[in-house]
């Protein structure tokens, strides 16, 4: 009897520590106004969403217009962060930020390390071309024999091209800056990207042509991302994201950033 007794203390002393832990984990948005700051992970060399613009060395982008306003509506300062995609992860398991702001895209093997708001970008596959290359004008002109695509190797671009692509020839290479060498040597045609970044490359260079598929490729939802199991701050910044579309917030910083294409509903 002593046993089952100290057993079942064992065990609601677990379950109490759990769900202090819990709530300790999810009074962020408490602290976050008490030190009247919000955390913004960002990757600053992503053109529209999070960028530094090297000549001036302020960010700009739409990812960092909803920052802006999403501390404001916190009523606390915003301190952006410079992180990248490869080190998600550890700062939001790490307490380096409170949220990423960066145009996250929603992956299942993100979200076991993570949450997501409700998507405020979709973006699908676009492609690059020369303006000078009579041959590729429009997306129907990249899917001929002798044509030659160009994708980063081991990214989703990679499989969904081989799978669609019927008639040109798919060529991995294992640098992303690669993919504009091949296209501007002319040992490939095109290379394939996501809008943001296609858009870049439009907007910065003299050469670049951006084709937009006639319907989405490989859609792939942008959101905001989390620490995991943080239900309260993950419902204010959902309510952030409802409030910013509601009110025309989004839609305007997309309008500023040419996203509108890939604004999501």
């Amino acid at each position: 009897m002593r046993g089952f007794i100290c057993a079942v203390a064992v065990l609601v002393g677990s379950l109490v520590g759990a769900a202090g832990a819990s709530l300790a984990a999810d009074d962020r948005l408490d602290r976050i106004r008490t030190e009247g700051e919000l955390r913004v992970c960002i990757w600053p060399d992503y053109f529209s969403i999070t960028y530094r613009n090297p000549r001036t060395q302020v960010l700009e982008g739409i990812d960092i217009d909803m920052a802006e306003a999403f501390a404001a509506d916190l009523g606390v300062a915003v301190r952006f962060i410079d992180s990248s995609f490869v080190a998600l992860i550890d700062n939001l398991t790490k307490d380096a930020c409170d949220i990423a702001m960066h145009g996250v895209g929603v992956r299942p093997d993100r979200a076991a390390h993570m949450d997501f708001t409700q998507p405020h970008l979709i973006s699908g596959i676009f492609a690059i071309a020369m303006k000078t290359n009579p041959d590729i004008t429009t997306w129907a002109d990249i899917d001929q024999p002798d044509t030659v695509v160009v994708v980063h190797k081991g990214t989703y671009m990679e499989p969904v091209m081989r799978s669609t692509l019927k008639a040109a020839e798919v060529l991995s290479v294992n640098d992303f800056k690669a993919r504009e060498q091949e296209v501007q040597s002319g040992r490939g045609d095109v290379f394939m990207t996501d809008f943001p970044y296609g858009r870049r490359m439009a907007a910065l260079t003299d050469w670049a042509r951006l084709l937009e598929p006639p319907s989405p490729i490989a859609p792939t939802p942008y959101a905001y991302a989390v620490p995991k199991g943080e239900p309260a701050w993950l419902a204010e910044a959902n309510a952030f994201v409802s409030r910013a579309k509601a009110d025309g917030r989004l839609r305007a910083a997309a309008d500023r950033h040419g996203l509108l294409p890939i604004l999501a509903p």
